[in-house]
């Protein structure tokens, strides 16, 4: 028995060394593996382990640029940003949240929808985390809390800014509004997600919000492992959003929408041969500093519910029938066409007969004979029911294009409309059914499916004044202007048309007369119209009892004037609308008239570096 114990031994010392060898061997494999990765993280990966370590120490907070100013062609501010006095309430650093708004309501008015939101929110983030509680306060109220903070503790007086807009209603639709982007809006942009950060709604604001914006920068803090902020390491300033200038004379366009501002109405004025806008007035409006903060639920209705619809801009937006402003492109179009000259007569007794139709004329009496001026002059309907029946409707509509009737102008503004402008294709396509020759005289004196828009009535009549030039509308100067094309209308066809035009406010028998510039050195030329916004029943007009101031507002004509000035070497185009405000010559005339007078008196669409002209008797 001893002697085969003795004899396999070395047998098992054999496979016992085996076993450690490779024991040892995976022993030291593993250690080789380790150092391998040890030296792997250490030295390979260390820049990139000390990265992700100081991102997890080192927090980047973005901080808002501030947004660019908008000014007028002369440097003057319309829109800029303002101190923003507000308050927050740090939850950590007070025992009882509910208790210190309590507090602070003795001070400042806080409803229940915002004591709920604040507490709701400071019971969801982090307690370290600020809450606002008011934005946009009073300097004696920030100065109240200022002075009570002792008593409220967690509440944290601020100081940011906020987009300020100085002449509230009067440059309303032009500059739009700002406010609190949406969750679509936001996207992925972590400055929209900034709780203070707003950004462009609505008018140039919308338009130009990018540039305006300006670029964020950002702070570099070391925080703790709760996220808490320990101190700053470095800060990289915000770039201020970009200045926009536009066209407008400041002066100009307050003087439009305080003489409107009593009126549902708009007033648009053109320089003809640049196309600067030089003012852009839609009344009634709205104050767009209400959508800064969020605007209070009373005064949204108010807006929605009133008739005039101060929330639509009416330069852009609002599409009417041009009534007897339409009758110079009936007068191109036939003169155009070679259908009649401007020696061309018709003698109107007060209505047409086709068929077993009868037009009438605005006079009812008629206007005896007229010829080409004469009918501009009178604004004789039937004179262009005649017109308009010898030239069709496809001439008329082709002349009317070419003077910038149914183009939606991209000027800056959002949601510009391109009115109509019928044709006999058009109907067919539209209603299945064929133009009519009655339809053809309608649209001869603005009326019918024809629909325009005060910015498009502004751009044909600076095209008429300026020569025939397809000058193209804008807010915003560009760095390189296009030089404009000419339109295919003859210098007869145009003359004419003007001295009609000429003729409409300095001949006493023109229906714009009683409107007329008498201020010595000054001078305008233009055209009324008044549309129908209602068939007249013929026992209406066979009694003529209702007279348009006596019918519901919503049921009067609008009136319309049109107008260029100086007659010699014209400068400025106007359009001017006030709804159901009857006749254009009473109604719309004399704003035309005092508008456009300030216009030359202002001398606007001068260099916007050259000095001022002062008005007489003015000094500046």
């Amino acid at each position: 028995m001893k002697a085969t114990t003795r004899k396999n031994r070395p047998d098992r010392l054999k496979v016992f060394t085996r076993r450690a060898v490779i024991v040892a061997s995976i022993k030291g494999t593993l250690i080789a593996a380790l150092a391998g990765r040890m030296y792997y993280l250490q030295v390979i990966e260390s820049s990139r382990f000390k990265k992700l370590a100081d991102e997890n120490r080192i927090s980047i907070r973005l901080l808002a640029p501030v947004r660019g100013r908008i000014v007028d062609r002369f440097g003057e501010i319309m829109a800029t940003n303002r101190a923003d006095y507000r308050a927050y309430i740090i939850p950590e650093q007070t025992a009882d949240v509910a208790a210190t708004l309590d507090a602070l309501a003795k001070i400042i008015p806080i409803d229940d929808s915002d004591r709920t939101r604040i507490l709701a929110t400071s019971r969801r983030q982090r307690s370290f985390f600020a809450v606002p509680v008011a934005e946009n306060l009073s300097w004696d109220d920030f100065a109240r809390i200022n002075i009570a903070s002792p008593d409220l503790p967690g509440v944290q007086p601020d100081v940011g800014t906020t987009r300020y807009y100085p002449y509230r209603d009067l440059t309303a639709h032009l500059l739009g509004y700002v406010g609190a982007p949406n969750e679509e809006e936001a996207g992925n942009d972590p400055l929209l997600h900034l709780p203070s950060f707003k950004i462009g709604k609505n008018g140039l604001e919308r338009t130009f919000d990018v540039p305006l914006r300006g670029v964020a920068g950002n702070m570099k803090v070391e925080v703790n492992a709760y996220g808490r902020v320990i101190r700053e390491l470095d800060q990289e300033q915000a770039t201020p959003g970009a200045e926009l200038k536009l066209t407008i004379d400041l002066g100009l366009q307050k003087f439009a929408a305080e003489r409107i501002s009593a009126e549902s109405a708009s007033v648009i004025v053109m320089d003809i041969h640049s196309g600067d806008v030089l003012a852009f007035a839609s009344m009634p409006a709205y104050d767009p500093n209400d959508f800064n903060v969020g605007i209070r639920q009373d005064t949204w209705k108010t807006l929605l519910g009133d008739i005039r619809k101060p929330l639509v801009d009416k330069i852009v937006q609002g599409q009417y029938p041009p009534g007897s402003t339409f009758k110079m492109v009936v007068a191109m179009a036939a003169l155009e066409s070679g259908v009649v000259n401007a020696a061309h007569e018709v003698y109107c007794p007060g209505k047409r007969r086709l068929g077993n139709h009868v037009f009438h004329c605005w006079k009812r009496e008629g206007h005896g004979t007229q010829n080409m001026i004469g009918g501009i002059r009178n604004s004789c309907d039937v004179y262009f029911y005649d017109l308009a029946e010898r030239t069709g409707v496809d001439a008329i509509a082709a002349m009317a294009r070419r003077f910038g009737l149914g183009e939606a102008f991209d000027i800056g503004i959002p949601h510009t409309a391109s009115g109509l402008v019928p044709s006999m294709a058009w109907k067919q396509k539209r209603f299945g059914v064929p133009w009519q020759k009655g339809e053809t005289l309608i649209v001869g004196i603005g009326q019918g499916y024809i629909l325009t828009t005060p910015l498009q009535l502004a751009v044909m009549t600076a095209r008429i004044a300026n020569g025939g030039y397809a000058v193209m509308p804008r807010l915003v100067r560009p760095k390189k202007a296009a030089k404009p094309s000419r339109i295919e209308v003859s210098d007869y066809a145009l003359s004419v048309v003007r001295q009609g035009m000429v003729e409409v406010t300095t001949s006493a028998r023109g229906t714009a007369y009683g409107a007329r510039i008498t201020e010595d050195g000054y001078s305008m030329a233009g055209k009324t119209g008044t549309a129908q916004v209602r068939r007249i029943s013929k026992e209406e007009r066979a009694t003529r009892v209702i007279k348009n101031e006596d019918k519901p507002w919503i049921e009067r004509d609008h009136a319309l004037f049109v107008g260029f000035g100086p007659i010699e070497n014209p400068r400025y185009a106007i359009a001017v609308v006030v709804e159901h405000g009857g006749s254009g010559s009473k109604a719309a005339g004399p704003i035309a008239r005092d508008v456009l007078l300030e216009a030359m008196r202002r001398n606007s669409a001068r260099d916007p570096d050259a000095p001022m002209r002062a008005p007489a008797g003015v000094q500046v």
